[in-house]
């Protein structure tokens, strides 16, 4: 296995476990499965365990395991606050010490801000007094290092990078995604300021594995890399070393072992330049069955309306390449649920951003396709209310305590 080390020189296995994917029995972790698996892990090298408060039993399976195999102290746990719950400096305390009794353990080594989006749900937790509250944990060894995980664009990542002094990030990454979400110019931002970067998604929850266009096997099996799917997008990950740590989701030990041995192969400038000509094919290829040829330069931005382009784009063509799911997925996390209102229905029909479209889209007449399939009506109430209870009710509570 190979390390790749923090600001404080701790040394951080390049590959970690994404515990949300544990084998499951039914509704409940199959927690004999899952203990095999991860202790094939940790035999392997592996020494960062990525959980959340909101994936089911997976922090008391993590936290039974570690504790039976007497393991706690020789790995690094990462959790994450559901902030999107918090109203107050007692809702803080609430999660935190439900998340130590659920881990069976009394300090967390890597402790995120669940899901940001915006730079706005930082500030609301700063009116929970998170500050001081993070001070305090810190101070008592119950959090060793404080970060957040991001979903969103990489204009509001770059906000939320510089808002506070973090000592580590988690984005989701991927040769698909390198120009969407915080993308590479979020990763290249974080590596400039010495901040440790946590890949999620290093495969888009298996669709670049499972789910890849014929075209794109092809181009893979004509290269005469012996390589899987999962190889090629693993290995394009660790070729740069802005990249710290890569989850992975692993549910079977074959998987756990596969990419254990990619993990002690890979290095910085492991692709050659015919490498990157084969992804870039790859990357084509699914890109065929999309609806609109944005490419996510941004050049159309910022709309004058407040309208996020590129991000609508990106999720009206995840439905066609990711599935119904995953796009209103996406959709929700990067743009419905921003501080400031992003939608397609904002256009005013100006034109300034066709005059800066390099690929010459028509992105009035686009936009309005997009949003008939990204905002059902049952959508739009929903992000309403969501959007009243993440940003309106917790404004007017500021107001009135001022």
């Amino acid at each position: 296995m190979q390390y790749r080390s923090d600001r404080t020189g701790t040394p951080l296995s390049v590959l970690g476990y994404g515990c949300m994917r544990f084998t499951r029995k039914g509704n409940a972790i199959d927690l004999d499965k899952a203990e095999q698996q991860l202790l094939a892990a940790y035999e392997a090298g592996v020494n960062y365990y990525d959980t959340a408060y909101i994936y089911p039993g997976s922090e008391a399976a993590l936290g039974e395991i570690l504790e039976r195999n007497h393991l706690r102290e020789k790995v690094f746990v990462a959790d994450k606050l559901p902030q999107y719950l918090v109203r107050s400096r007692a809702g803080l305390e609430k999660y935190f010490q439900e998340q130590l009794s659920r881990l069976r353990t009394d300090y967390i080594d890597f402790y995120l801000m669940h899901h940001m989006t915006d730079v706005a749900m930082w500030e609301k937790l700063k009116d929970a007094d998170v500050i001081a509250w993070i001070d305090e944990k810190k101070k008592s060894g119950q959090i060793r290092r404080i970060g957040f995980s991001y979903h969103g664009n990489s204009e509001h990542f770059l906000e939320i990078l510089n808002a506070y002094d973090w000592d580590f990030c988690q984005i989701q990454y991927n040769y698909l995604d390198e120009v969407s979400q915080a993308g590479r110019i979020g990763l290249e931002a974080a590596a400039a300021k010495g901040i440790p970067v946590i890949i999620m998604e290093p495969l888009r929850g298996g669709r670049l594995v499972n789910a890849l266009p014929a075209e794109a096997k092809a181009a893979m099996q004509a290269s005469g890399r012996a390589w899987s799917a999962a190889e090629w997008g693993l290995r394009w990950l660790y070729d740069q070393p802005g990249v710290t740590v890569v989850l992975s989701g692993m549910n079977s030990r074959e998987m756990v072992l596969e990419n254990c041995r990619i993990a002690d192969e890979a290095t910085p400038g492991c692709l050659t330049d015919d490498d990157q000509r084969v992804l870039a094919d790859v990357c084509r290829a699914i890109r065929a069955g999309e609806k609109v040829g944005c490419t996510g330069c941004r050049y159309c931005m910022p709309c004058p309306q407040g309208v996020d382009i590129p991000g609508i784009f990106r999720c009206w063509n995840a439905l066609y390449t990711d599935g119904k799911k995953a796009g209103r997925k996406q959709f929700m996390q990067t743009v419905a649920l921003t501080k400031q209102a992003a939608f397609a229905s904002q256009c005013v029909g100006c034109g300034k951003c066709e005059k800066h479209c390099p690929q010459s889209i028509p992105i009035r007449e686009k936009l309005k396709e997009a949003d008939k399939e990204l905002m059902r009506p049952s959508d739009r109430l929903l992000y309403g209310t969501m959007r009243t209870i993440l940003y309106k009710i917790p404004a007017k509570r500021k107001k009135e305590n001022a």
